[in-house]
């Protein structure tokens, strides 16, 4: 049957005031957009202050905006934002506020989603204007992720422009994870997806918040939420060292044997004790990395606070 609910579009907001006036006024401008809701993650610029004000200069406008308490995370902020769209909706679009996921696109979203798509997902075609760098790096995190998680398939270029069939919504916002990775959890979910591509433009206006460093520890995330296969991996590398020690061992009994004893191999000798001290380690860290993330969801802490809810 076709659908008729409305269609509520989800954007998460850190330090964009430059660019989130623009934002607002192309988003409401798509058909099929019934209501715009913002997260606020404890931006340090005047972000807050300008979607207010655009608030109060628009009587009756359909746009809500949730001030987080403080700098939860993207994760967090989206998750805000789908708890409070939840129920209220018949398809949620996430999109980000900086505007290089061209809020245009939304309209053939809907369209889809109307014609029965559970998930509509915007993939970045081979026009993307960001860095060679940062495309090259996802290139291969995906295809790391993909070899070494095998209960998901992530698309190439898919993000988190996505509308969110009521259904998929309600699914998605029931996993309480503290260390999330929406990349992963929804098509984890099981719910079929319809492919868009879209260019996307390099950013309008402000900084990116997400440094190589932040970037390289969410593609971590990424693959600890998935994945026991680097504990495996451990154990493999430990029974590799381990047999090459015991052959090491039985070459020096023989040539202790033959030739008498030899004070010669200081050098040989710290290179072995320090190559396998670093080897438990690394075993050491990626271990403690799976137990952080038990003792995080141990405590169960709440993913945000909003502070105040701003609409007209």
């Amino acid at each position: 049957m076709p659908k008729s609910e409305g269609v509520w579009v989800v954007a998460a907001c850190f330090n964009e005031q430059e660019v989130i006036t623009r934002f607002v006024e192309r988003v409401l401008a798509v058909p099929g957009v019934d209501q715009l809701v913002l997260i606020d993650d404890g931006s340090s610029d005047a972000t807050v202050e300008r979607i207010r004000a655009w608030i109060q200069d628009h009587a009756c406008s359909p746009v809500t905006l949730l001030e987080l308490t403080r700098n939860f995370g993207k994760e967090a902020a989206m998750l805000a934002g789908l708890d409070h769209v939840n129920g209220r909706c018949g398809a949620a679009v996430l999109i980000d506020s900086d505007l290089q996921h061209p809020p245009e696109l939304i309209e053939e979203m809907v369209r889809q989603w109307r014609a029965g798509a559970e998930v509509v997902t915007a993939v970045r075609d081979d026009q993307d204007q960001e860095s060679r760098l940062k495309v090259a790096s996802a290139h291969w995190f995906y295809r790391v992720f993909n070899k070494v998680v095998d209960s998901i398939e992530l698309q190439e270029g898919a993000g988190d422009y996505r509308l969110l069939d009521a259904a998929v919504l309600d699914a998605v916002t029931q996993l309480r994870e503290s260390s999330r990775f929406s990349k992963g959890l929804l098509p984890w979910t099981g719910y079929s997806s319809v492919e868009l591509p879209y260019q996307r433009v390099s950013r309008q206006g402000g900084q990116t918040s997400w440094s190589p460093l932040k970037l390289f520890g969410y593609a971590f995330d990424g693959i600890f939420s998935f994945s026991v296969l680097p504990l495996k991996m451990w154990t493999g590398i430990g029974v590799l060292v381990s047999s090459l020690s015991l052959l090491y061992a039985l070459v020096i009994i023989l040539r202790t044997a033959l030739f008498g004893v030899d004070v010669e191999g200081y050098a040989s000798l710290m290179v072995a004790v320090l190559f396998i001290g670093g080897i438990q380690l690394i075993g050491i860290g990626v271990l403690g990395e799976y137990v952080g993330r038990i003792y995080v969801e141990a405590k169960s802490r709440p993913h945000y606070f909003i502070r105040r809810v701003h609409k007209s």
